[in-house]
């Protein structure tokens, strides 16, 4: 038999217990933000049925989407003219599931399938993977957990603004202080389409622009006349380039090109609401200092779904892409059946963010740790002695374990330093004769003769 060659695909990883406390410790910051701002948890399954997933994410992005070959001779029932037809009408024959893209989506397909139990506005938040057949690169993988909150039943512009400040807790939390929140609107987007003498090829103008951080402006000029943009057309972009960094400039300067198209005013007076309820949630403190936002006529999201307010989240000391990402969309749950249900929401990468915080040297010496204390074996009698000492502590909600084996005390402080356990508890029958317990501190090497309740209020301290 030929030995099976031990990999793992290409854009996936295995996460180790260090790994694997690192991400929680980024999980749970997440998860208490969204929980202090009201939002509910939520689950949908790994796979989504085929239809509910494409024609949602434009072109470009159905092309990432993982089908899930049917069960059984899934070729049984195919002739050679079904190969025929291409494979968009071919793949659903024999791949009518996918893997799902994105949580936004499969929320909105949940919405619509519970409406008649919902109460809205809904609140809620979905931490997952999802995955996209993409080209795996620093940053960038085909399977990643994507950390959701999303509102819909309501177009208040509030929603937005707690985004904004949501965001903002967690970079604090996670202490990135270097950090830019970039946001746009789609309808500014479709008014410069209008502008620049394309109406109605926003969608277009969207997916070239979205690349400007990735190939730069030449390229996606170029790719624009690719797509059927005129020279003169691309030309008439450039004003949109050079808008002013500050926002209320660009927004005067941005009525101005939009003066006759109403629908850019409304996007710009819609970011200007949005503003303006940061400013009163902000009232008589330093959170809007902050805040670090940074308008951009040229963000676009390529996300076909967006038809409001979009944002973006880069950190700036590292060459990264966005660590998280939204906006609001009005129709997604009318491909579904359900009109007029508006909705925004955005997400973190934690792929991305723990990426971050390791070339950063940000997470704390604590987030790896698990077990806080290591009870030594010498020998079965003690092993048993040692069971009640071991059960207080967990009452106590200090993480203990004891050794298994009545091994070499060196072994036994190996294993100690490996897990980086920064205490051992050494109990013998002189210990226990007395009463008291020997807790060494692995860092020091110190020592001490404790009782079990002072082992339990020091370990607490720390």
């Amino acid at each position: 038999m030929s030995k099976t060659q031990v990999t793992i695909p290409k854009g996936t990883r295995d996460f180790g217990p260090e790994i694997m406390a690192k991400r929680n410790y980024i999980f749970d910051i997440i998860k208490s933000v969204f929980q202090k701002f009201g939002f509910q948890p939520l689950e949908t399954p790994t796979m989504e049925n085929l239809e509910v997933l494409t024609g949602k994410y434009g072109e470009e992005g159905d092309q990432l989407i993982y089908r899930v070959l049917n069960s059984g001779d899934y070729l049984k029932n195919i002739t050679t003219e079904h190969l025929q037809e291409g494979f968009k009408k071919f793949t659903p024959k024999i791949a009518d599931k996918a893997l799902r893209y994105d949580l936004t989506v499969p929320f909105a397909r949940y919405v619509v399938m519970n409406k008649g139990t919902l109460h809205f506005p809904f609140k809620r938040y979905q931490i997952q993977p999802v995955w996209r057949g993409d080209s795996p690169q620093k940053g960038r993988y085909r399977e990643f957990y994507q950390c959701d909150a999303d509102v819909v039943g309501t177009p208040s512009l509030l929603c937005e603004a707690e985004i904004v400040l949501m965001i903002n807790e967690v970079m604090d939390k996670l202490r990135l202080s270097d950090f830019s929140i970039k946001f746009n609107h789609r309808k500014i987007i479709a008014a410069m389409a209008t502008a620049i003498g394309a109406p109605g090829q926003e969608a277009a103008l969207a997916v070239s622009i979205d690349k400007l951080d990735k190939i730069g402006k030449e390229k996606v000029l170029a790719e624009l006349q690719q797509r059927g943009f005129s020279e003169t057309q691309t030309q008439a972009l450039q004003p949109f380039f050079t808008l002013p960094a500050d926002a209320a400039l660009a927004f005067d300067s941005l009525k101005q090109h939009f003066s006759h198209i109403p629908e850019g005013l409304q996007g710009v007076a819609e970011l200007e609401e949005i503003i303006a309820w940061l400013g009163s949630y902000t009232q008589y403190s330093d959170v809007m200092k902050n805040l670090r936002l940074d308008f951009s006529a040229l963000l676009a999201r390529g996300l076909s779904y967006y038809t409001g307010t979009i944002f973006e989240v880069k950190i700036n000391q590292v060459q990264m892409g966005s660590v998280s990402g939204g906006g609001r969309y009005d129709n997604l749950t009318g491909s579904f059946g359900l009109p007029d249900v508006s909705g925004v929401g955005f997400s973190f990468g934690v792929d991305r963010l723990y990426d971050v915080l390791e070339e950063l040297g940000l997470f704390p010496e604590t987030s790896a740790q698990h077990t806080q204390v290591l009870l030594c074996n010498f020998d079965t009698n003690s092993a048993q002695q040692s069971l009640p000492f071991l059960r207080q502590l967990r009452e106590a909600n200090i993480k203990s374990e004891l050794y298994p084996e009545p091994v070499k005390l060196k072994k036994q402080m190996s294993y100690a330093d490996a897990k980086k356990i920064p205490y051992v508890l050494l109990i013998g029958s002189e210990e226990i004769k007395q009463g008291k317990l020997t807790l060494k501190n692995m860092a020091t090497g110190e020592q001490a003769a404790l009782t079990l309740a002072e082992i339990i209020e020091q370990l607490r301290s720390k």
